[in-house]
């Protein structure tokens, strides 16, 4: 068979599996609506913890460590400590906050600016704030940077401000986990569907397979129409999906940027990524394919001519 032959062939399958969709309408409806829900709800999960990293940066500049020196150590000293510290390949900043700063801070805010008055002296330590970089935010990393400025003889006490990110990054964690199982059983949701589905439409052309195959036609020849509904039912409802997502997103946009502005930031919902369409519109071609070849494989061998 040649190529141009065989390429007819393909056609006229996809369009005459197209046609059939197009001549039931609501029932197609309702199938790429279901799958279309079972597509959508992975996505979605998957956009939400796309955004909730970026809405905090991953909480980057938050992970980082207090380094409190001790109350002999002078001025000039904390400079070129802070100085040596900025010299490590893992941090990313240090910011040296004075005794004296850190006293008139505390006064400011604290309300006890009376009180403080009566101190003949300053108690409180100079103090290194340090930024570790992104790809140094690890435990590990963290906890090697921490032994490191514990080691300095100036050094009275080093603190990990990380405990809370490190939960967050737990709870985001989970949610992957959660959308990996979300999306392996929403996609055998889909090949059910698509399955049972391409079933019911052999037992409606059960004459028409027995005819086919009675002049010769083979499984193959018969199987292909049925492949295609299945992809179309998968594209179908994956594009389904997408308009979900999309009307989502839409909705959701101006409460989440005016949320966000009362917290100082301009931050606004992002949609889905042209990566994540094209995943999107594959895996459901992919599984409309799959479920009409398991559905098709399984059924159509149960049919043969009569004589």
């Amino acid at each position: 068979m040649s190529l141009g032959v065989a390429g007819a062939r393909h056609v006229q399958a996809l369009l005459g599996s197209l046609g059939r969709l197009v001549r039931n309408p609501f029932a197609t409806a309702l199938t790429l609506l279901v799958i279309g829900l079972a597509l959508a709800l992975p996505t979605a999960l998957r956009l939400f913890v796309i955004n909730a990293q970026a809405a905090t940066g991953g909480f980057v500049n938050a992970v980082d460590l207090s380094v409190y020196l001790k109350t002999d150590v002078p001025l000039a000293k904390a400079q070129l400590l802070a100085g040596s510290a900025r010299e490590r390949a893992e941090v990313a900043d240090v910011t040296l906050i004075p005794a004296d700063k850190a006293l008139e801070e505390f006064r400011t805010y604290s309300g006890f600016g009376a009180a403080l008055e009566a101190l003949k002296d300053n108690p409180l330590p100079h103090l290194l704030h340090v930024r570790p970089r992104a790809d140094a935010s690890s435990a590990a990393a963290l906890e090697s940077l921490r032994r490191y400025f514990a080691a300095w003889p100036e050094v009275d006490l080093v603190q990990i401000d990380s405990d809370w990110v490190r939960r967050f990054n737990a709870i985001l964690e989970v949610l992957r986990r959660l959308l990996v199982m979300a999306a392996l059983l929403l996609g055998a949701g889909v090949l059910a569907v698509i399955g049972n589905t391409i079933r019911l439409e052999i037992l409606n052309r059960r004459a028409e397979i027995e005819v086919t195959k009675l002049v010769g036609g083979s499984n193959a020849f018969v199987r292909r129409p049925f492949l295609y509904t299945g992809m179309l039912y998968g594209l179908g409802g994956a594009l389904c999906a997408w308009a979900i997502v999309e009307a989502a997103v839409a909705l959701l946009g101006e409460p989440v940027a005016t949320l966000a502005k009362l917290y100082g930031s301009r931050y606004s919902l992002q949609g889905p990524s042209r990566d994540d369409i094209t995943t999107l519109l594959g895996g459901g071609t992919v599984l409309g394919w799959l479920g009409a070849w398991i559905s098709a494989a399984r059924h159509l061998r149960s049919i043969q001519p009569r004589a």
